[in-house]
């Protein structure tokens, strides 16, 4: 009988102890500050590629200890392409006073440092955030953005290169561009420079709207041997449907700087792994939650690139696609 009395003394003291414990560990659950992100896309929710690139920044943030409705919270904002839109959901972004706004890209990274320039902003993709004038520099941006770069411009010669060697005859390439970006003029330089060596003529074409995008394309297919190389630009994202018709309207071979333009029936792509871009961001975005400023982070450019192939579009272009490229080739569409 005295045995189970100690045993009743016993088990009432450790029921004790551990309804003690519950509110404190609830209480330090509650206590755990929530913090808040701000996401603003320029893309339609339904855009599969985002919904990747998205994914792979919140496995980031999971890795890092982050969790959405624990300690994070995280607004979205999927503004597609409509410059009113983005600066809509922008203006949105800031008001809500996010500890930090993950912003892809030039025409959404812009709207933002219009709205504010306290609020810390990481960008995943951007081309040339210092001739953008988003940062002082790469090695220190001095404001409240930084990120990662898309591309270092000598990549740029290797879409001629990489033109070159899927369709061999090229001796003219097209290179689709936007004048008014700074990327574009880097870009163009790049490739230019690296022309005389693949015994390639090269010919800007403006990206500034869809006629004269079809009338500049199909004015070039006129003569033959041509190719075309589409530079990486916001522009270029808004009317890739466009250039993809075209370039197979008029039989031209084209390098693209995104995987997507493959995916979507284009020949060839070469360019950062964007997957692990936003990947990487996460780190950023973890380390400005943890008190360090964006001014004091260095733009940092790819460490993974990517190149596709589409085999059904080689084929209907009468090309035949070098083993040695398909043997480097992270993805092959057939």
């Amino acid at each position: 009988m005295r045995i189970n009395r100690m045993k009743r003394r016993t088990f009432i003291t450790l029921l004790g102890g551990a309804a003690a414990a519950w509110p404190l560990a609830a209480r330090a659950q509650q206590g755990e500050r929530m913090r808040r992100i701000g996401v603003l896309l320029p893309a339609a929710a339904d855009n599969s590629d985002f919904q990747v690139w998205l994914s792979a920044f919140h496995q980031g943030l999971a890795l890092l200890g982050w969790t959405i409705g624990r300690n994070l919270r995280i607004d979205t904002r999927w503004a597609t392409t409509n410059v009113a839109e983005i600066h809509r959901h922008a203006a949105e972004l800031v008001a809500l006073a996010p500890d930090v706004v993950l912003a892809h890209g030039t025409s959404t990274v812009g709207p933002l440092l219009q709205a504010t320039r306290t609020v810390p902003i990481v960008f995943p993709v951007i081309s040339d955030p210092v001739g953008s004038g988003f940062v002082e520099s790469l090695a220190r941006p001095g404001g409240n953005a930084t990120g990662f770069t898309t591309f270092e411009y000598g990549l740029s010669a290797k879409w001629l290169e990489l033109l070159k060697e899927i369709a061999p005859n090229v001796t003219r390439a097209a290179i689709l561009r936007d004048s008014a970006s700074p990327a574009g003029t880097g870009q163009l330089g790049a490739i230019q420079s690296m022309a005389p060596s693949l015994g390639v003529e090269v010919s800007p074409i403006n990206l500034r709207d869809g006629a004269e995008i079809e009338r500049a394309v199909a004015a070039f297919s006129r003569s033959a041997n041509g190719g075309l190389v589409v530079t990486a630009n916001a522009l270029s994202v808004i009317h890739r449907d466009l250039v993809i018709r075209v370039a197979a309207q008029h039989r031209l071979p084209a390098v693209y700087f995104e995987r997507f333009f493959v995916m979507a029936g284009g020949l060839v792509s070469y360019g950062s792994d964007q997957a692990d871009q936003y990947r990487r961001s996460a780190s950023y975005v973890d380390r400005i939650l943890k008190g360090e400023k964006p001014a004091d982070l260095p733009v940092q450019a790819p460490t993974k690139y990517e190149l596709v192939v589409n085999l059904k579009t080689a084929k209907a272009l009468g090309l035949t696609v070098p083993d040695t490229l398909l043997a480097r080739a992270d993805e092959v569409i057939e």
